[in-house]
């Protein structure tokens, strides 16, 4: 093999693993938000899965990737809307709360998409070069030679890292994430603040979904998400609840995660089982040192993730 053969497999390689990567980025930073606001939503899992087979089934039957994607982001928001009724209306376990909504994703998908299991979409969303940005050598065509959707994601990261930390909507979710009932004493509505993220994130879960089955995998199988939800959580330790440094985290797992489908295809002697579990290997690796970066800098999470606010509190 020359060098322009191997220089072409690292290209594709990192072209494919930036769009794996945005699978798991949108729902990264989507539970950043929630967890600022100080709720807790386990359920990304489940909301990636049903996102993801919602969006399937529209693309599929409408042969229109952009309206399976845009329902399956509804479907995200709905899902998390009765995490927030559940979470903040009715004071239940967060944890609890996103838990069965994982378990209730799953069996979902698993009895509804039997019959769609192994089908694919006839039109799934197709990369379109950017003129110019696109003939720069190697770098053009691993960022420039994507869908729509990846680059919404280019636009999104930098925009929600200035909302949080640049805007008044940023000071007041980190002032309820940090002391809701001081932030409530300023003035700040803590229910809405909760019921908007919490949303949002949901939101934002349901684009990862749905990007999934009309981008990245345009297919529908049992368990397509393959952890994806709970990596993303993951990733927010990681990230330091920072939306510029989640992308690295998510970009680090799809290399991982194409990489492991690269070997494969070539034909390697290690067992596909083994390499299907490196990225999520490295993950627990990296949320360890992490955990123990943040213990030494003495960076926290935020003080009221997981607690409910009482309004009658002082």
């Amino acid at each position: 093999m020359n060098t322009s053969n191997y220089q072409l497999i690292i290209i594709t390689l990192l072209s494919v693993a930036v769009r794996s990567g945005t699978v798991i980025l949108f729902p990264t930073i989507g539970e950043i938000f929630t967890e600022r606001s100080g709720v807790l939503n386990l359920g990304l899992e489940g909301i990636m899965l049903i996102s993801a087979f919602v969006a399937f089934i529209v693309a599929f039957y409408s042969n229109n990737p952009y309206i399976g994607f845009l329902i399956g982001i509804l479907t995200g928001g709905i899902i998390s809307l009765l995490h927030s009724y559940i979470c903040i209306t009715l004071y239940g376990n967060q944890v609890v709360s996103g838990l069965a909504i994982s378990i209730f994703g799953s069996g979902f998908t698993n009895f509804y998409g039997s019959n769609f299991a192994n089908l694919k979409l006839d039109n799934p969303l197709k990369s379109f070069p950017i003129p110019y940005l696109s003939k720069i050598p190697i770098i053009g065509q691993i960022f420039f030679n994507q869908d729509i959707i990846v680059y919404f994601s280019y636009i999104l990261v930098p925009v929600m890292w200035f909302l949080l930390y640049k805007t008044k909507i940023g000071i007041n979710l980190r002032a309820v994430g940090e002391n809701a009932i001081a932030a409530n004493a300023m003035g700040v509505d803590v229910y809405k603040t909760r019921y908007l993220w919490t949303i949002f994130g949901g939101l934002l879960a349901g684009a990862g979904g749905s990007y999934l089955t009309v981008g990245y995998a345009p297919f529908w199988m049992d368990g397509i998400t393959a952890g994806r939800g709970w990596i993303a959580v993951a990733l927010v330790i990681f990230s330091m609840w920072n939306p510029l440094i989640s992308i690295i985290g998510a970009y680090l797992f799809g290399s991982l995660d194409a990489l492991q489908f690269q070997l494969q295809v070539m034909g390697t002697k290690i067992a596909p089982s083994f390499l299907a579990m490196i990225p999520y290997l490295t993950t627990l690796i990296i949320i360890i040192i992490t955990t123990v970066v943040l213990r030494v800098k003495r960076i926290g999470v935020p003080k009221e993730l997981g607690k409910p606010f009482f309004k009658e509190e002082k």
